[in-house]
C-alpha cells in the first residue's frame, strides 16, 4: 500500500454530474419516486397554507368581531395540519423505500460489473479498497438518499413559496430577507468547500486503512514468523492518523454549519421582529400579517439549516458516489471472439466453430493442441515479462516449467487463460488463435490448480462443484477419489456436508488443496493447468495425490509449474526460463545430459528456488 499519497490534491470529478447520475437510478423505481415527490409536495404546500391561514385568524381575534369565523379558521387550519402531517409521513415513507431500492439497484450494478473487470484491475486494486466501496461508501450514499433527498424537495418548495408569500405580505421586509438569505448562501458555500474536499479526502484513507488492515489480516502468520509487528503498527498508526487528520476536518467543517446558520437565522427573526413591529405601529402591517410573516421567516430558514446540517453526510455521499462511479465506469474485459465450443448433438464430441467470414462455418475438434509462436508479453510498456517465446504441447502432453521466481512461469498460464492479452505474436489453439475464441467458451475447455486455494462458504459438495456446476453427487465423489480427497471427507463429522468457512480455515492446507484437486477433476478439463499445486502439502500427501494427479492428466494437455523436481521428472517437456526466455527444453534425461541449468538446479538443490 502506498503511503505518500497527497490526498490535497483530489478534486471532484463533478459534483454536479454525479448528482444527476444518482438522480437516473429513480427511473428504476418511478412509482415511489413520483408518490414520495407528490406526498412531499402536498405536506410544503400545507405548511404554506398554514402559515397562511395564520393572518386572518390572529386579525379576526384581535379584532373580535366574528368569533364563528374565527371557529372557521381554526378547523380549516387543523383540516390542512392533517395533510401536513400525512404529506410528511408518506412522503418520508416512500422516499426511504426509494433510497432502498436505489441502494440495491446500484450494488447489484457494482457486482455484476466488478464480475467482468480483468484480471488486471484486481491486481491494481487491493481488496480492503474495492471492500470500503462496497460497504462505506453504500451506506453513506444510503443514508443521503434517506435524508437529503426529500429534505432538498421540500426545501425548494416551502422556500419558494414562503418567499412568494412574503413579497404578497411586504416586499420590504422580504428585502431584509433577501440579504441576510444571500449571507447564509455564500456562507454555505465556503464552509461547504472546505467540508466536501475534507469528506472525500476521508473517504480515500477510508478505503486505503481498510486494504492495510485486509493485507494484515491475511498475512498474520508472515507477520509474526518476521516480527513484523512493530512496523505494522507503525505504518497502522500513520493511516490511521490520516484518517484522523481527514475526518476531524471534515467533521469541524460539517458541525460548524449548524451553529453559524443557527445564528444568521435567529439574527434574521429578530430584525424582522423589530423592523416588522414598526410596520404594525405605523399602520402598514397589521399583527396578523407580521405573525404570518415571521413564521415564513422561520420557515425559509429552517429546512436551510437542516440541509446545511445534513451537508456532512451529502459530501461524503457524493465522494462516494463519485468513487461508486468510477467503479461502473471500468471498462470490462474486452472480448471480440467470434469463435465459440459446440458440441455435436450426434457423437457428443467438442468442436469449435469458426466462422469463415461468408456466412458459413468451420468444425476444428477439440483437441488441446497450444502452440506458442514468438510470444512476447509485458505488464507494464517498460518492462518484458516474456521475450520471444516460442513452444508447443501437443494433446495429451505434460510440458513442465521451472525456474527462478519471476522467470515468467506463471506468466505463460495467464496468457493461455487469456487473463492478459499478448503484446506482439500469438498463441495458437488447435490451430486457432486464442484471441479470436470467446473468452468463456477457452477458459470452459480449462481447468486449474493453484498454489492458494480459493474455498468459498458452503458445503464441501458445493465447492467442489463449482467446477461444474451442473455435477450429480454421484461425479462429485468420483471426482474426490480420484484426487484421493473422498477418504478425509468421509471422515469429516458431516462429510460432503460439511460447511466451509473463512475460506477453508477449518481444514487443513493439505485437505483444501486436495478439494481444489477435486474441483478441477469434476470439471472435465482439455487443458489443465497445475500452477505450485502440490507445494502446499507434505511429501506424504503428495504421494496420496500422485496417482489420482497422473489419472486426471491422462489424455489432457497439462501445463505444470513446480518448484519440486519430482513433479516435473516425468513431463514429456521441461522448459527451462530465466529472465522471460527459454534457455533450455527437453526431457528430464535431455537435460540433465547438457549438464546446463536443470543440471545445477536438480545437483544443487530439491527446491527450484
Amino acid at each position: 500500500m502506498e503511503n505518500n499519497k497527497n490526498y490535497r490534491q483530489l478534486r471532484p470529478s463533478n459534483p454536479k454530474e454525479t448528482l444527476l447520475r444518482l438522480f437516473r437510478y429513480f427511473r428504476f423505481n418511478r412509482a415511489f419516486f413520483f408518490w414520495g415527490i407528490f406526498f412531499i409536495i402536498l405536506g410544503s404546500v400545507s405548511m404554506i397554507s398554514v402559515n397562511a391561514m395564520l393572518s386572518p385568524a390572529i386579525d379576526t381575534l384581535v379584532q373580535g368581531e366574528d368569533i364563528a369565523l374565527f371557529i372557521k379558521y381554526l378547523i380549516i387550519m387543523v383540516i390542512i395540519i392533517i395533510f401536513l402531517v400525512l404529506g410528511d409521513y408518506l412522503g418520508n415513507l416512500l422516499m426511504v423505500q426509494l433510497a432502498q431500492k436505489t441502494v440495491h439497484k446500484i450494488r447489484e450494478d457494482m457486482f455484476a460489473n466488478m464480475e467482468q473487470f480483468p484480471v488486471e484491475y484486481f491486481d491494481r486494486h487491493s481488496h480492503g479498497e474495492l471492500m470500503s466501496t462496497f460497504t462505506n461508501d453504500i451506506d453513506m450514499l444510503n443514508q443521503a438518499l434517506e435524508q437529503n433527498v426529500s429534505q432538498i424537495v421540500r426545501t425548494i418548495i416551502t422556500f419558494t413559496g414562503s418567499l412568494a408569500m412574503m413579497i404578497f405580505l411586504s416586499p420590504t421586509l422580504t428585502l431584509v430577507i433577501a440579504f441576510m438569505l444571500v449571507i447564509m448562501f455564500f456562507t454555505i458555500k465556503f464552509i461547504g468547500r472546505k467540508s466536501s474536499r475534507n469528506f472525500r479526502i476521508q473517504q480515500h484513507t477510508l478505503a486505503d486503512i481498510n486494504g492495510y488492515v485486509e493485507e494484515m489480516m491475511s498475512g498474520q502468520t508472515v507477520v509474526k514468523v518476521f516480527n513484523y509487528e512493530t512496523r505494522a503498527i507503525e505504518e497502522f498508526n500513520k493511516n490511521n492518523e490520516k484518517l484522523r487528520e481527514a475526518s476531524t476536518l471534515a467533521a469541524t467543517y460539517g458541525v460548524m454549519l449548524m451553529p453559524v446558520m443557527g445564528s444568521l437565522s435567529y439574527t434574521l427573526y429578530a430584525l424582522v421582529s423589530m423592523i416588522g413591529a414598526l410596520f404594525v405601529i405605523k399602520g402598514h402591517l397589521s399583527i396578523g400579517n407580521i405573525a404570518s410573516f415571521l413564521q415564513y421567516t422561520r420557515t425559509v430558514s429552517r429546512p436551510i439549516i437542516q440541509v446545511s446540517n445534513q451537508l456532512n453526510t451529502l459530501f461524503a455521499a457524493l465522494a462516494g458516489a463519485e468513487r461508486i462511479f468510477k467503479i461502473l465506469d471500468e471498462n470490462p474485459e474486452i472480448d471480440r471472439g467470434d469463435v465459440r465450443l459446440m458440441v455435436d448433438p450426434e457423437s457428443n464430441e467438442s468442436y469449435w466453430r469458426v466462422p469463415k467470414g461468408n456466412g458459413q462455418y468451420e468444425k476444428v475438434p477439440l483437441r488441446g493442441f497450444i502452440t506458442f509462436d514468438n510470444v512476447t508479453f509485458g505488464y507494464s510498456p517498460k518492462q518484458e515479462v516474456l521475450k520471444n517465446i516460442n513452444l508447443y504441447a501437443k494433446p495429451g502432453q505434460k510440458i513442465a516449467f521451472v525456474g527462478s521466481t519471476g522467470a515468467g512461469k506463471t506468466t505463460v498460464t495467464n496468457l493461455i487463460n487469456r487473463f492478459y492479452e499478448i503484446d506482439k505474436g500469438s498463441i495458437l489453439y488447435d490451430g486457432i488463435d486464442i484471441r479470436n475464441i470467446k473468452k468463456h467458451d477457452l477458459r470452459s475447455t480449462m481447468g486449474i490448480v493453484l498454489q492458494d486455494v480459493n474455498l468459498f462458504e458452503g458445503t464441501i459438495a458445493e465447492n467442489i462443484r463449482y467446477g461444474r456446476l451442473d455435477a450429480t453427487d454421484e461425479e462429485i465423489v468420483e471426482a474426490a477419489k480420484l484426487a484421493n480427497a473422498h477418504y478425509f471427507i468421509t471422515n469429516l463429522a458431516k462429510g460432503y456436508d460439511t460447511m466451509l468457512t473463512a475460506n477453508g480455515q477449518n481444514l487443513s492446507q493439505g485437505e483444501r488443496q486436495l478439494l481444489s484437486i477435486a474441483r478441477a477433476a469434476i470439471a472435465d478439463p482439455t487443458i489443465l493447468i497445475l500452477d505450485e499445486a502440490t507445494s502446499s502439502v507434505d511429501t506424504r500427501t503428495e504421494r496420496l495425490i500422485e496417482e489420482g494427479m497422473n489419472k486426471l492428466m491422462e489424455g489432457r494437455t497439462t501445463f505444470i509449474i513446480a518448484h519440486r523436481l519430482s513433479t516435473v521428472r516425468n513431463s514429456n517437456a521441461i522448459m527451462v526460463l530465466e529472465h522471460g526466455e527459454i534457455l533450455e527444453r527437453g526431457d528430464h534425461d535431455d537435460l540433465m545430459e547438457q549438464k546446463g541449468r536443470y543440471y545445477d538446479l536438480n545437483i544443487g538443490a530439491v527446491d527450484l528456488e
